[in-house]
């Protein structure tokens, strides 16, 4: 599933693109995807300026105005959707489920798999927070807001494991499998630590250590595992600069030890123990 890094390519992708632009209409194929898509966006967006394009957790926000309107398109890619952009006149495939139609080209979300999201919210930018959607999320690790005292008061009320707690979205957004290991690898904590026990100290390297690993994903436009492709259809390659993440039995960058694969809440989670304490 695209993570905060993939979502911030795809929003960097687009943004410059869309900002400005005004909705010349708008064509569902598929009434519902994860949720029912709005049938009324027909009648809203079109006429509408995108006046911005955001990002919470994994959820692109695409503010839009007109005179006497004003709300967000709420896109969530699901499992395996892309946003991209493609001439007026291409002929839609069958897993293209939603076009915003521009001036010049029409931006399409294809999802095979349906989990993604297309939402509306009503209101001026700063209502889409109350969304039932947003309004759980946790704080963004690439903000002000996610500190080591943060991070430590947090975790000290949390006794499970270190790694499944950093991916639980209400806490920290955005922070999937792979960041989740390469994050704890970069501070050296086993992610079997119980959250609690990690000193406040050890939380400001950890802090560092989510940003530097979320910002050198983004940098490298996020992982593509599987069906995660950027808007104009390039892959991302963070993956393959991993520390742990698929190195099971393979030497250690930083010690030379063994790295170990353990399943932890259903996903598979890989460090060191050598070096990882």
């Amino acid at each position: 599933m695209p993570e905060l890094p993939e979502v911030e390519v795809c929003r960097l992708g687009i943004a410059p693109e869309l900002t400005g632009q005004q909705i010349r209409g708008v064509v569902i194929r598929a009434p519902k995807l994860r949720h029912e898509i709005p049938s009324g966006l027909r009648e809203w967006l079109p006429g509408c300026l995108i006046v911005d394009v955001r990002r919470r957790g994994k959820y692109l926000l695409i503010d839009c105005r007109r005179e006497g309107l004003a709300g967000t398109l709420i896109i969530h890619l699901g499992m395996s959707g892309n946003l991209r952009f493609v001439p007026p006149d291409l002929p839609p495939e069958k897993h293209d489920h939603f076009d915003l139609v521009l001036p010049t080209q029409v931006l399409r979300f294809a999802d095979p798999r349906r989990f993604g999201v297309i939402l509306w919210q009503p209101g001026p930018p700063a209502a889409a927070a109350a969304h039932p959607l947003i309004a759980v999320l946790g704080v963004e690790p690439l903000a002000d807001d996610f500190t080591a005292d943060w991070l430590h008061a947090a975790l000290s009320r949390r006794n499970a494991p270190v790694k499944p707690v950093l991916m639980d979205g209400h806490l920290v957004v955005g922070i999937g499998n792979i960041y989740a290991s390469e994050s704890l690898f970069r501070a050296g904590i086993s992610p079997l630590r119980a959250a609690s026990r990690i000193s406040r100290l050890r939380c400001g390297v950890l802090v560092d250590a989510v940003r530097d690993t979320l910002s050198a994903a983004i940098a490298a436009g996020g992982s593509s595992i599987r069906d995660y492709v950027h808007s104009d259809g390039g892959a991302g390659c963070f993956q393959i600069q991993a520390g742990v993440y698929d190195r099971a039995g393979q030497p250690c960058l930083r010690c030379g030890g063994v790295v170990r694969q353990i399943r932890q809440a259903g996903r598979s989670t890989y460090y060191c123990p050598a070096c990882q304490h």
